[in-house]
């Protein structure tokens, strides 16, 4: 087999992770619009996140945060993205590299993305197949069509504020009629 000099797989989810970039940006400058609003899971332990020991040590691997009615102060960078939230009553101050989210989710169109950690990219550039790294996405479902308004599918029931899932416990046909794609699908075998 050829060996991917360029690295498309990781070229894909540098481009994909501009799209979380875009979507916060907007956010932070017009706000949430509609019923749009953002399960975001991210490696605490990657290098340049910031939040405090308590939550440090209540989630030692792996942070779910939900971006919806209670959060301010959403600030967006080329690198990372900061925002307060509430954990149990305590205001906190996030800072949350791109590079260390490791899934996006809007559930109120079923759209999502799944990165690999950054010490899994780095592994697979030195050893493992490039499918290992490719990201994943979840096309909407089907809406139906009233009057030319789309009306989005039921609302997906709340997740605790924070879980610890990984990356390859995703299943390939989610609830909800979404399906995961992956790149490795598209390549040439």
């Amino acid at each position: 087999m050829t060996t991917d000099h360029i690295r498309y797989d990781i070229l894909a989810q540098d481009a994909l992770r501009g799209v979380v970039r875009t979507v916060l940006t907007d956010v932070a400058k017009k706000g949430a619009l509609g019923e749009h609003h953002f399960k975001i899971s991210f490696d605490t332990k990657a290098p340049g996140v910031r939040l405090s020991a308590r939550l440090r040590e209540q989630y030692p691997e792996e942070m779910t945060v939900i971006l919806q009615h209670q959060f301010w102060d959403l600030t967006v960078s080329d690198e990372a993205f900061e925002v307060g939230l509430s954990f149990g009553g305590i205001p906190e101050r996030l800072r949350v590299p791109f590079n260390a989210i490791i899934g996006f989710f809007d559930p109120s169109v079923n759209f999502g993305l799944q990165f690999a950690k950054i010490g899994e990219e780095q592994e697979a550039t030195d050893a493992s197949p490039p499918e290992k790294t490719a990201a994943r996405t979840r096309r909407p479902a089907e809406h139906k069509q009233t009057s030319g308004v789309s009306k989005p599918p039921a609302k997906v029931p709340a997740a605790p504020a924070a879980q610890d899932t990984k990356a390859d416990e995703i299943p390939d046909k989610p609830k909800g009629g979404a399906e995961v794609v992956r790149l490795d699908r598209f390549r040439k075998k």
